[in-house]
């Protein structure tokens, strides 16, 4: 009995030991812990985020008791310009009777409605406003397949939120009417009200306005898909409707979603395949034939459909160019005057 007590009282005391030498060591790699260096973003949202602001698309209702006014839809808007235009979505104003902008300030304008674009879903707001904030736009800066991206706006007008995720493929316009949209592809979400916000890298730069998602529905499966549209397309769209008031295209006239790059269809190393022409469009008025390949268009050398879509978008009508075209082996040069591109309603 003695025995086992003096081994019990050995154990406490053998215990009492190690917690004295081994508390201490603990305690020091808790505080080690502590001081270490976290992943975070924040320095990024710092600057872009007071850039990202709230749109409230409002309609008349007779029947409302909001002076006849409603909420149609909500979303958000990137300020391009100190001076006041913002960058958003078609489908965020559309039919909107008013157009609230909110600031993350808490500053409130009505916004006029500069100019919008059916085909790329952007739309210029204009609010009478100086020195406000922007967000930097690095183009030296490229984004790239596996870059973190973090979008910014108001889903389910909660407030400003952020969301982060990776950018999952560049160049997608499966889903854009005639191929104009060119999206970024992400996994960070964007929920309803996140239209028209930010998306920025993690130096806290603009490289796109998010638009839209897939998945969201009871019966799709898809997760994860969501899209953005380059800020330098966004750009170039918000110049042409601040200063015609709409996107003008050149238009070549020819079935643009069916362009083929030569190599794709095993006819050559260069040059654009095209399968249909339009009746009576200017590609047919200069004699473009379907199965034509296109070597040149001017003085730019058809590489890929996209680019030679963009370079035509980019003419204005009535230009005059010549199209070096591959027609069975032989080269053929004609000339095509370029039209403008039908408006869509």
């Amino acid at each position: 009995m003695v025995k086992k007590i003096l081994q019990a009282v050995g154990f406490g005391v053998f215990c009492a030991i190690l917690i004295l030498f081994v508390a201490p060591q603990v305690n020091n790699k808790l505080n080690f812990n502590q001081n270490t260096k976290i992943v975070s973003y924040h320095h990024a949202v710092k600057i872009a985020a007071p850039a990202v602001v709230n749109i409230y698309n409002q309609s008349f209702d007779l029947a409302s008791d909001n002076n006849g006014l409603q909420v149609s839809s909500l979303g958000s808007g990137v300020i391009m310009t100190s001076s006041g235009y913002i960058l958003t979505n078609r489908h965020v104003i559309d039919n909107a009777d008013q157009i609230i902008v909110a600031l993350q300030s808490g500053t409130i304008y009505e916004a006029t409605l500069v100019g919008s674009d059916i085909l790329t879903d952007l739309a210029v707001l204009s609010i009478d406003a100086e020195n406000l904030p922007t967000i930097p736009q690095n183009p030296h800066r490229p984004y790239q397949i596996g870059d973190v991206v973090l979008a910014i706006g108001n889903p389910f007008n909660l407030g400003q939120s952020i969301t982060q995720g990776i950018v999952s493929a560049t160049e997608r316009n499966a889903l854009s009417e005639g191929g104009r949209q060119n999206f970024i592809q992400i996994d960070a979400s964007i929920n309803k009200g996140n239209s028209g916000g930010a998306l920025i890298n993690t130096a806290g730069e603009l490289i796109g306005i998010n638009t839209l998602s897939l998945g969201k529905n009871a019966s799709d499966i898809a997760e994860g898909l969501n899209f953005a549209i380059p800020i330098s397309l966004a750009n170039k769209v918000m110049t042409k409707i601040i200063r015609d008031g709409r996107v003008i295209r050149g238009y070549f006239g020819v079935g643009t979603e069916l362009f083929y790059s030569a190599k794709q269809l095993g006819v050559g190393d260069r040059g654009v395949v095209v399968t249909s022409v339009s009746e009576n469009g200017p590609a047919a008025r200069a004699g473009v034939k379907t199965n034509d390949v296109i070597l040149q268009i001017g003085d730019i050398e058809a590489e890929t459909p996209r680019q030679i879509m963009g370079a035509i978008a980019d003419m204005k009508p009535d230009t005059n160019v010549k199209v070096l075209v591959l027609r069975q082996g032989k080269e053929i040069l004609l000339n095509v005057t370029i039209g403008e591109f039908p408006e869509i309603k």
